[in-house]
């Protein structure tokens, strides 16, 4: 495995891709597709402690935008269904999600449940701007806990 991790994360660390790459990949993460991006905002951080804010804004947007995506996608599917169908325990969490509204997307962050969640904000047609704005405060929190723990616990790791 480190055979393929060095380059990777010396891709990352160029000017030209670090960021951009750092927006997409936290973009496609906070969508329905299971990937995480925590190993390249980490990899960009401590080949370039330099970018440690940076890279925590540039990812806390790129997940937003996935997760506004997320919404849509669910506001989408809420037209296209006429109404949801499920067993009693999806019903109790669209009933806690109506109770709560938009700050139920402040656990965006979650993993597992925090992208469906951005999904069944907009199959609920909760406010979107309200929704995107408490996903942004959960997703940075997200980032910059999870980064400056990584970058405590492994401060010799990956260094090219």
């Amino acid at each position: 495995m480190e055979a393929w991790i060095a380059p990777v994360l010396a891709w990352l660390a160029l000017p030209q891709f670090g960021l951009s790459t750092v927006f997409f990949v936290a973009m496609l993460s906070a969508t329905l597709l299971p990937m995480g991006s925590e190993p390249a905002v980490f990899g960009l951080v401590k080949l370039n402690p330099d970018l440690f804010w940076p890279a925590i804004l540039v990812a806390t947007a790129g997940n937003t935008v996935g997760g506004a995506i997320s919404w849509w996608m669910g506001l989408g599917a809420h037209h296209a269904v006429d109404k949801a169908r499920g067993s009693p325990t999806e019903l109790r969490a669209l009933e806690w999600l109506r109770r709560f509204g938009a700050r139920a997307c402040l656990l965006s962050w979650l993993p597992g449940v925090g992208d469906p969640l951005c999904a069944v904000a907009g199959w609920l047609r909760l406010p979107f701007w309200p929704c995107v704005g408490y996903m942004a405060v959960g997703k940075f929190l997200r980032y910059l806990v999870m980064t400056s723990v990584l970058l405590y616990f492994m401060p010799g790791q990956f260094t090219p």
